[in-house]
């Protein structure tokens, strides 16, 4: 399944991440990934958004991935949560 694809690539990229895969057509090329890291930190919308689309250059590259929206969080990590 490419969300499950997804969901591998982006776990191994930002290993520190909440990730979010919703397949929005239930096709499985249509899909809305969020995710929560730190590396996000300090880097613009568009550098964040960057980073996701190259750890799916694959699925991106070869189709899988028809249409992909990106929702991206920095976050701090701390001893009170």
């Amino acid at each position: 399944m490419v969300g499950e694809t997804i969901r591998t690539l982006l776990e191994q990229t930002f290993p520190d991440a909440s990730v979010d895969v919703v397949d929005r057509t239930g096709g499985g090329d249509h899909f809305h990934v969020t995710v929560e890291s730190a590396a996000f930190e300090g880097l613009s919308l568009v550098e964040q958004h960057r980073l996701v689309n190259r750890a799916l250059a694959a699925p991106l590259g070869d189709g899988s991935i028809h249409e992909l929206r990106i929702t991206t969080k920095g976050h701090h990590h701390d001893d009170t949560a």
